[in-house]
């Protein structure tokens, strides 16, 4: 499929380019001294990404350890609820570790085995990709450090434990907001001085290259999936694929599968409390062009072009800016981008519980409030949302803000 001049049919072959480019968006912005080791990191990934032996070991940990391929589910109830139009969610919720992130999280250690690395180190907001990388390092024997902004470590207390019973270091990081963003800058911190022997595995498709590319690659099991399980459960593609965003993982790898498809695509980031600069992380609908974190997208400033203060009621969506390639994908209006706000979020969370039985994250939750939002537009049709985590890690803040509905 040709979409305004980009050939969807060899899309993966030429982006990113050579130094990690999506258009103008992405690269290296970094020191000389992590240049070097992102240099090692890219040719150690393009050496093994073709090796059977690492694709073969990969598939048997996603299918024995992981339990994939994760299932599609079809929301009977909640579909008759809203109109005619019939909703699907990949189930994410169901894999190890209650969400998506463990598909990157265990390349990336993988990777980190395969360059004699000792330890792995990583930023986590709503502590998924923390727990993740947790399990994977227990799973390989590798030493594991989570910084985790400290009001993050408040409201996702969960999944701090499990990051400590796995046997994770979790660093609180206390400057600042002391929220995802703070987390990223003290990770990448502590790696520019454990580089040698550590290996910083980035929990989104973001940062200096190659991370933003090995994570979607990673990552696109789920929409590979996706679409193959649709089309055998319906024999047609879904009309619509719908993903939230924050920095961008589960959506790069859901409309992975789908960007050669006549398939209309959507990603949905947390407009919080409105749309007044900090009261939501909302990069892709107001930000600008910035560098941030070693990689250019774009990015929600302040009046004095810094990375600005952000909020979501969603831990792993609070970021100020978005990965590379969904800025891209936005510039060439493959993919629409759009917001939903903290109500539209929690009455999703509620209705999907009590209807299907299914308690999502807060985070996978903006996803299906826009699908239910599109479901009520159109008259007819199909709609598969990407239901990345599942809501155990939020019980305790949903009860103690909201209550039970």
């Amino acid at each position: 499929m040709n979409f305004n001049g980009i050939d969807f049919d060899t899309y993966f072959k030429h982006y990113p380019d050579e130094n990690g480019y999506f258009g103008k968006y992405g690269g290296a912005y970094i020191s000389d001294d992590l240049k070097q080791a992102m240099a090692e990191i890219t040719e150690a990934y393009f050496t093994i990404c073709k090796s059977s032996k690492f694709i073969s070991e990969l598939r048997r940990i996603r299918k024995d350890f992981q339990g994939r391929p994760t299932p599609i589910s079809y929301l009977e109830r909640l579909s008759g609820k809203l109109g005619n139009v019939q909703l699907y969610v990949k189930r994410e919720d169901l894999n190890h570790s209650g969400a998506h992130k463990l598909n990157h999280c265990m390349g990336e250690a993988l990777l980190a085995k395969y360059m004699g690395k000792k330890k792995v180190i990583a930023e986590t907001g709503a502590g998924q990709h923390g727990v993740a990388l947790a399990t994977a390092a227990a799973y390989f024997g590798l030493e594991c450090d989570i910084y985790m902004g400290s009001v993050d470590i408040k409201k996702q207390a969960p999944n701090v434990a499990r990051m400590k019973i796995l046997g994770a270091n979790v660093v609180e990081v206390t400057h600042g907001l002391a929220t995802l963003k703070e987390a990223v800058d003290a990770a990448f911190e502590a790696y520019a001085h454990e580089y040698k022997d550590a290996i910083y595995c980035i929990g989104s498709v973001l940062g200096p290259h190659p991370f933003p590319m090995m994570v979607r690659d990673f990552q696109s099991v789920v929409g590979i999936e996706a679409r193959e399980q649709f089309v055998g459960m319906t024999g047609e593609l879904p009309d619509a694929v719908v993903a939230c965003v924050g920095g961008g993982s589960n959506a790069a790898g859901m409309f992975a599968g789908f960007l050669n498809d006549p398939v209309d695509l959507y990603g949905v980031e947390p407009l919080g409390k409105g749309p007044t600069l900090g009261d939501h992380a909302a990069s892709l609908k107001y930000g600008t062009e910035g560098i941030m974190h070693g990689f250019n997208s774009i990015m929600l400033k302040d009046e004095n072009g810094e990375p600005a203060p952000v909020y979501s009621v969603a831990s792993g969506l609070d970021y100020p800016s978005s990965g590379p390639e969904h800025a891209f994908l936005r510039d060439l209006g493959r993919v629409k981008y759009d917001v939903v706000d903290d109500e539209e979020t929690i009455d999703a969370f509620f209705t999907l519980s009590r209807l299907e039985g299914i308690i999502p994250a807060i985070e996978s939750a903006h996803a299906l409030a826009y699908g239910m939002k599109l479901a009520k537009q159109l008259s007819k049709g199909s709609v598969l949302i990407n239901l990345s985590g599942r809501g155990d890690k939020d019980m305790d803040y949903i009860i103690q803000q909201y209550g039970i509905r």
